[in-house]
């Protein structure tokens, strides 16, 4: 729509289902390859996408016209069904319901960007829960602490 103007900057992190470790070496770049082109062919425009064996954070600029919720649901589906087609993991591939997304100005963009492209040595020292219940904590989130992970198998 002409005369529509929009800087609209979310950070989305999800997980594997029961944060089970099976985006290995051999399928990550693959994995976080399809996730950007699945954001894009949304209309929003993905800035990064990185992760470690058990979680996915994606920075983009969301597109106005594109509901959070319709874009996890592309994103995380479609990226799903690739993996489970495509055989790029040993076992059975999902998502774990649910995600987070955290809404940043352009100021940030860059620590943002910093951060998610630094994943495998952040998460030497802390972990994905540790992680997410702290983004929760900062963006003063209201959550269920029992609601937040799945139970592990």
């Amino acid at each position: 729509m002409s005369n529509t103007f929009h800087q609209v900057y979310i950070q989305a992190v999800f997980a594997v289902k029961y944060r089970e470790a099976l985006i290995t070496n051999d399928c990550k770049s693959k994995i976080l390859s399809v996730i950007g082109n699945l954001i894009n062919e949304t209309g929003c425009k993905t800035i990064i996408v990185n992760g470690t064996e058990d979680h996915v954070h994606c920075l983009l600029a969301l597109k106005p016209t594109v509901s959070v919720s319709d874009l996890m649901k592309v994103v995380k589906g479609k990226s799903s069904k690739y993996i489970n087609d495509n055989k790029l993991t040993k076992y059975k591939f999902e998502w774990q319901e649910g995600y987070g997304v955290f809404s940043y100005s352009k100021s940030h963009i860059d620590a943002v960007y910093k951060y998610i492209a630094n994943q495998e040595e952040h998460h030497k020292k802390q972990t994905f829960k540790d992680e997410y219940s702290s983004f929760l904590n900062k963006h003063d989130a209201k959550f269920d602490e029992r609601c937040i992970f799945e139970n592990l198998i």
